[in-house]
C-alpha cells in the first residue's frame, strides 16, 4: 500500500493531538486534585482546630491531603495512561498484607492516635491515670502518649493501650471534689465541731461554695463521733487545699476544746472483785517483785 505525504503528516498530527488530549487531561486531573486536596484541608482544619493540637492536626491533614492526591492519580490516570489497575490491586493486596503483619502494632497504635486525636479524652497538662500509670500527661503522638508519674518518672504508653483502656482524667471537670472522716470523743460537742468546720469552710478563699460543702455525723463508732466532711475545690489546686484544710481543722477543734478520739477499750467486770483480795493480790504484787 502506497503511503503519500499527505497520509503520514495526518497521521503525525493524529498521534500529537491524541498526546495533547493526554498531557491535558492528566493536567487537569493532578491540578483538580490539588484543588479539590486544598479545600477539603481548610474547612478540616477550620472545624477540628479547637479540638486538636493545631500542629498534630496539620501533620495529619497533610498526610491525608497528598493521600488523597495519590488515589486519584491511581484510579483516574493510569487506567487512561493504558496502566491496567488489576495488576496494581494485586500487588497492593499482597504488600498491604506484608506490611500489616510486620507493622500490626503500629498501625494499631497509629489508628488509636487518630481517634485520640479527634475524641480528645485527654490534652497536654490534664492530670489523668492510664493503664495504673498515674501522672500529668506531657505529650500525645500518633503513636504514644508520654505521661510524667506525680513520682517524676516518664511513662511510654502506646496509644492502643491508651484507647483501649479506661481513662480517668482528673482535670476534666473544673471542680473536684474530696473527703474528709474526723472522729471526736463523745464528751466533746458534735454541733460545736461541725460549725467550726463549716465556719473553716466558709471562710477559705479557694474552697468551692458551689456546690455547697456538706459536714455532718456519719457514725457512731465504738471510740467517738464520726463526721464526715465534703468539699469542693478546683480541680488544679484540690491537693493543695485538701491538706491545707485538714492541718487547720484539727488545729481548731483543739483550741475549741474538741478532742480527736483515740482508739480506747473499756472493760467492765461481770463480778467486783472484793476489797480483801485486792489487798492480797497486791502483797503478792510486792513479794513477787521483791525477789
Amino acid at each position: 500500500m502506497n503511503i503519500t505525504l499527505h497520509d503520514a503528516v495526518s497521521v503525525s498530527l493524529s498521534d500529537y493531538s491524541i498526546l495533547f488530549l493526554r498531557i491535558t487531561f492528566v493536567a487537569a486531573i493532578v491540578v483538580i486534585s490539588m484543588i479539590t486536596g486544598k479545600i477539603l484541608y481548610i474547612y478540616l482544619m477550620r472545624r477540628l482546630q479547637d479540638k486538636m493540637d493545631r500542629k498534630q492536626l496539620s501533620m495529619l491533614l497533610k498526610l491525608m491531603r497528598y493521600s488523597f492526591i495519590f488515589l486519584v492519580t491511581v484510579f483516574f490516570i493510569l487506567p487512561f495512561m493504558g496502566v491496567e489497575l488489576s495488576s496494581l490491586l494485586v500487588a497492593g493486596g499482597v504488600l498491604g498484607i506484608i506490611l500489616g503483619i510486620a507493622g500490626q502494632s503500629i498501625v494499631a497504635n497509629l489508628i488509636s492516635g487518630i481517634f485520640l486525636t479527634l475524641e480528645r479524652p485527654i490534652k497536654i497538662g490534664d492530670q489523668v491515670n492510664i493503664d495504673n500509670n498515674a501522672g500529668v500527661v506531657e505529650d500525645i503522638t500518633f503513636v504514644s502518649t508520654i505521661i510524667r508519674t506525680f513520682d517524676g518518672l516518664y511513662v511510654r504508653v502506646p496509644n492502643d493501650k491508651v484507647f483501649l483502656n479506661n481513662i480517668t482524667n482528673f482535670a476534666a471537670n473544673v471542680a473536684r471534689r474530696f473527703e474528709y472522716s474526723i472522729r471526736i470523743t463523745y464528751e466533746s460537742d458534735a454541733d460545736e465541731a461541725i460549725g467550726i468546720i463549716k465556719g473553716i469552710i466558709d471562710d477559705d478563699p479557694i474552697a468551692f461554695k458551689n456546690p455547697t460543702p456538706t459536714v455532718f455525723v456519719d457514725k457512731l463508732e465504738d471510740n467517738g463521733v464520726n463526721i464526715f466532711v465534703r468539699i469542693w475545690a478546683p480541680s488544679t489546686e484540690w491537693y493543695s487545699v485538701k491538706t491545707r484544710l485538714l492541718w487547720i481543722i484539727k488545729k481548731s477543734l483543739e483550741e475549741n476544746g474538741i478532742r480527736i478520739a483515740l482508739p480506747q477499750r473499756t472493760l467492765w467486770f461481770a463480778n467486783r472483785i472484793p476489797a480483801n483480795e485486792i489487798e492480797s493480790s497486791e502483797n503478792d504484787c510486792s513479794i513477787f517483785s521483791h525477789y
